[in-house]
Formats: C-alpha cells, structure tokens, sequence
C-alpha cells in the first residue's frame, strides 16, 4: 500500500454540506474529504468545529524487520506515512496540522490527541508553544498490549492521550462530568483508562485476512472521548480518519463527523464502516445535565407540593440533630447547637454542626419506609415532573 503525504483535498459533495447559519455554514458534515489534511481544513470555516480528535503518526522509527522470538515477522507499523526524514520534519509537520486544527475549532471547542513515547512529547511541547492550553493528559493502559519481543525494554502497555482547550483563557469547553462520574459507578473519573486494543471481530480486515489499518483504535476509547467532551449535535473532526472509528463512533453517538484521510483504501474502508453504522435513538444519547444547568427548586416548593408535610422532622445522617419544618419552608431547630432558631435548610444545617455554611439538600434527612434518604431525593422527584412537563 503506498502512501504519499502530497496532495489536495477534494471537494465535499454538495449533498453533505449543511445550510446552517453562522460559522457552521457550509460545513461537509458527515462527510470523509480525501486528501491532505492541512489542504482539506483551509477550506473549513474558521472557529467552526466543536471537537477534535486526532490519531496523527507516531513516527515509530522503527529500524529494520521486527521478529519474534520465534523468528516469525511482527506485523508492525512500517508504512509509509509513518516515516520522516527528521523530527525537524515531523515537528514541521505536527506544527503545520496544529495551527489548521486551531483554526477551525471554536473558541469553546477542545482536541484530544494520542500518541506513543515516540511523538506525544513533541506533540505536547508544540501544543504550548502554539498557546493551546492542556486539561489533562490520559494514559490509555491496555490490556493485551504488544509484548517487547526483543526483551530490551519494558513491555510498552499504554498510549497517552492529551485533551487541550483552543486558548489558555477557553471559558465554556464542554466536559460532561456528570455522565462520566456516573459510568464509573458515581466516583470521579480517573485519568488512567484500560481499554483493550483494537482486536478480534472489530478489527477491520480486507479480503486476504490481512488488517486494513494497522493502529486502529478501539471503539470503547472513542466513545469515552466523545461522551466527555461533545454534546449531541456537535460536529467532530478526525483529520488523520484512517479506519473510521471517530467517525463510526461519532455517528452512533448522534454527532456530526468530519473526517480527512489521503488514502484511498483506508478511506474506502472507513466510508462502508460508517454507511453500516445505526445511530443510537435521542432518547438513549440526553446528556445528563451538570448541577449548574439542573432547574433551581427551593425547599418550599417541596412543602407546597405535599412532598414533606409541615411538622415533619428531618434529622441528620446519623438522627443525631433535629428540626422541624414549617409551613414557610423554614426550618425550626429542636436540638443544641442552635436550639431554637429558624432558618432555612442551609442555614439550619450550619447552625446544627456549628459551622458557617452548609448544603442542606445533603445533611438533612427525611424518615421512610426504607430508612433515613436525604431531602435531595425529593428534589430530585421534583426536577423529573419539571422535565417531564417539559416535554
């Protein structure tokens, strides 16, 4: 398979432009521009992307054939497009697709970009020195990875992924902190991910049995890429697109795609993936919205509603404090500290514990039928009837 790095982007069918006002005008959504990537974002339109990821080469420098102990060939990454003169030229190069990727992001847009020991730190450096701002870098630790069959070195189990914002002042990126923290069972994601390489029946292969690309990523890092930083609607941009998997994922995921790939048969390869791909229903793709944009409901519209009857008493976790609520919404505190005085719920918590500032909805508790639940809970019935209503 020959690989050239020269070349220009063609033009996006007319079918797969979008008509919207604004930036997002005249946008190829959904659509794989073939050619070079730097050529192929010039004819974007500036600060119109919301998403970046980017699978660029990794410059392996590989030496020579990679065997087995065994003396059986390794099938490793020796194409063409992987090779380069000098990191001067690959600094060229990264340079030269970071500054068009810049370009075409929004101001509130972010780019994820991954690589291996041999590139992510030049990557890193140039994305600094072109005043990106980095969130996080991301270790992606593999399950199966590649054993170091030359036993020299260190089994190399893990790929780096960096998140960066457009600018160091980005204000309004989005990460999804909510959705994330709830799929690693209501504890804060980490920034060490385990995913298995990219194997068995997702990897794509040609007719021969052989792969199609030789670093295709796996579908389960993309979706938690894409779940974390992009919104329903979003348009994502892959200009390295190779196999599909950004766009494939992003697909099913209710997103828009833009991908740039030079190669034909990756390309080819990557438009049947994606043609074959079903979108997940908009029910099953609603962003679980952050605290901040959840509707703000006061304790008395819990009062008001009959969810707790005035008299109540709520206590705290451990029934140890007291107070009773009243008709107001206030609360009327039953045990010392603070015996006596009324506030609300917030103030109430503080004056219990001595303290000078309490979230209420948490420290107080309301008895049921299956044990003490904090008022939170009923908020939540709250905002639910409120979305519902909505609808």
């Amino acid at each position: 398979m020959k690989v050239v790095r020269n070349g220009e982007a063609q033009r996006a069918p007319r079918s797969g432009i979008a008509r919207s006002a604004g930036p997002a005008a005249d946008l190829p959504l959904d659509t794989i521009l073939r050619g070079d990537c730097v050529a192929a974002l010039s004819r974007l339109p500036a600060a119109s992307v919301d998403l970046v990821f980017a699978d660029p080469p990794y410059n392996l420098q590989l030496q020579g054939e990679l065997k087995r102990p065994d003396d059986s060939r390794v099938d490793a990454v020796d194409d063409a497009w992987d090779k380069f003169d000098s990191f001067q030229s690959y600094d060229a190069f990264t340079r030269a697709w970071l500054l068009a990727v810049r370009r075409v992001l929004k101001p509130t847009g972010t780019l994820w970009v991954i690589g291996s020991y041999h590139n992510i730190f030049r990557v890193g450096a140039l994305l600094q020195d072109l005043d990106f701002w980095i969130l996080n870098d991301i270790v992606w630790r593999k399950t199966n990875p590649m054993p170091n069959f030359r036993g020299r070195r260190f089994t190399n189990a893990h790929e780096t992924l960096i998140w960066a914002a457009r600018q160091p002042e980005a204000k309004g990126y989005t990460f999804n902190y909510e959705a994330m923290k709830a799929a690693n069972e209501d504890v804060q994601m980490r920034s060490d991910w385990l995913f298995p390489i990219c194997s068995g029946q997702e990897r794509l292969k040609d007719e021969a049995g052989h792969k199609v690309h030789p670093t295709q990523k796996p579908e389960a890092l993309l979706a938690r890429v894409i779940l974390s930083a992009s919104k329903p609607g979003d348009v994502v941009l892959d200009p390295f697109l190779g196999s599909g998997t950004t766009a494939a994922v992003a697909k099913r995921l209710g997103r828009h795609f833009i991908g740039v790939e030079r190669d034909a048969a990756y390309a080819d390869a990557a438009q049947a993936r994606i043609d074959a791909v079903e979108p997940l229903p908009d029910l099953a793709l609603a962003t679980a919205p952050t605290a901040r944009e959840a509707p703000r409901i006061a304790f008395n519209s819990l009062v008001e509603r009959g969810l707790v009857t005035p008299g109540t008493m709520l206590t705290d976790a451990k029934a140890k404090m007291r107070a009773m609520v009243r008709a107001d919404g206030t609360l009327s505190l039953e045990t010392a500290p603070g015996l006596g005085q009324i506030g609300s719920i917030h103030r109430a918590g503080a004056l219990a514990q001595g303290i000078e500032a309490c979230n209420g909805w948490t420290y107080w508790h309301i008895a049921t039928g299956e044990g003490l639940r904090p008022i939170d809970s009923l908020r939540a019935v709250v905002r639910t009837e409120m979305a519902m209503a909505a609808e």
